[in-house]
């Protein structure tokens, strides 16, 4: 029969990493295409043993029962003291909500803030997922220019005034996809501005806890002054993106209406995999993990880094980012999108750079991620791309 989709999905494409793992099939492959965590890394041992925990507990039953759209009370309740570490005090668990994933509360900040048409502001260039959350509630992504120390204010505002955006979503902490921070001047007028026009923010932060150097900046939700800022967060990068854990911050009555359309995406996030992550909280070993992934994730930075300054063509350039999970960099005349194709045909992908843009035209640059792959596996795949490359400029 023919299909009649919905006005809203008939001309959506999928998410275009998504759509590239559908190539890495061989076995051989070597892939800076994703954005997982180092399968090394993942605690297995720790989870099973909290897990069985649980489960032999008099009251195991709750985890295995349908729980609260809001989220496990005593994950809620310590989430509510955990974001102090990001600088947000006078958080209440009415100001928290477990959702499945980041990502989730980047749709649910859509659905109940995006109608047909509205613009939403994001930092060019952004997550290409949170676009594609956008464009599926029919929202219009406009770029906000931004520079080595992030969004450029002055821009933001004129867009803003231009535009009227619903919303500005923004990753000020080793941002995906340049791995690159916004300052602590970027972030207070970031929320400054917001203000006074009565803006929206998303701000999200999946990769703040993997910092290899310098120190911790405090979020934008931080100098938030009238409740306009949502903080998100997720415990993908650290403990696990199988457990499906994040949260989001903000005021009361946001929280309040992104549990009503929660409980139209999932009813709730599940509820052993919420008590794992409040188990692991409560016996202090998140921290310890995070201190297992930052050697391994620093070593693995330094020898892409160092790769592309020994084997890339001079008109490559690219961030050195002090933290995260990937290098950004770019051309001046090569299309790297165009590009990719070969390079998968000689063994090694990345994500071409137009999907992280909100006009699509930028197609010199390309996303590299070196968590997944070690430093022998880095050093190898950067020189085939480098070959590669240099027969392309001549």
């Amino acid at each position: 029969m023919e299909y009649v989709f919905s006005d809203r999905m008939k001309n959506m494409g999928g998410n275009a990493i998504r759509e590239i793992f559908k190539l890495l099939s061989r076995p051989d492959m070597i892939s800076f295409a994703g954005g997982f965590p180092s399968a090394k890394l993942l605690p297995r041992e720790e989870v099973a043993e909290i897990a069985s925990y649980l489960l032999h507990l008099d009251r195991a039953e709750e985890f295995l029962q349908y729980g609260a759209t809001e989220g496990y009370m005593p994950l809620r309740c310590r989430i509510a003291q955990f974001v102090s570490r990001y600088g947000i005090t006078g958080v209440g668990v009415d100001n928290v909500r477990i959702v499945s994933g980041g990502q989730q509360t980047i749709d649910l900040m859509c659905k109940c803030f995006v109608n047909d048409g509205d613009i939403v502001l994001v930092e060019d260039p952004t997550y290409l997922a949170a676009m594609h959350i956008m464009r599926t509630y029919r929202g219009v992504p406009v770029g906000v220019k931004s520079g080595a120390d992030g969004l450029d204010l002055t821009d933001l505002e004129e867009k803003i005034v231009k535009f009227k955006p619903k919303m500005l979503y923004c990753v000020p902490t080793f941002s995906n996809p340049t791995g690159k921070t916004y300052s602590l001047e970027v972030r207070k007028g970031i929320a400054d501005i917001t203000a006074k026009y009565g803006v929206m923010v998303l701000e999200d932060d999946p990769y703040s806890e993997i910092r290899f150097e310098g120190e911790r900046v405090p979020s934008v939700k931080s100098f938030d002054k009238c409740g306009n800022v949502v903080f998100t967060a997720s415990f993908s990068k650290t403990v696990s993106p199988g457990l499906r854990v994040a949260y989001c911050v903000g005021d009361e009555r946001v929280m309040a209406k992104l549990t009503i359309g929660k409980q139209a995406s999932d009813v709730h996030t599940s509820m052993l995999s919420q008590a794992i992550v409040e188990e692991y909280l409560a016996r202090g070993l998140f921290d310890k993990v995070v201190a297992r992934a930052i050697p391994v994730y620093r070593e693995q930075k330094q020898a892409m880094y160092s790769a592309i300054q020994r084997y890339m063509p001079q008109e490559f350039t690219c961030t050195n980012p002090e933290g995260g999970l990937f290098i950004w960099g770019g051309f001046e005349n090569l299309d790297t999108q165009a590009a990719f194709a070969g390079a998968c045909e000689r063994g090694v992908a990345y994500v071409s750079g137009e999907s992280f843009f909100a006009d699509g035209l930028d197609k010199r640059h390309l996303r590299l991620n070196y968590s997944a792959a070690g430093p022998d596996k880095i050093e190898k795949g950067i020189k085939i791309l480098a070959d590669y490359f240099k027969e392309l400029l001549k």
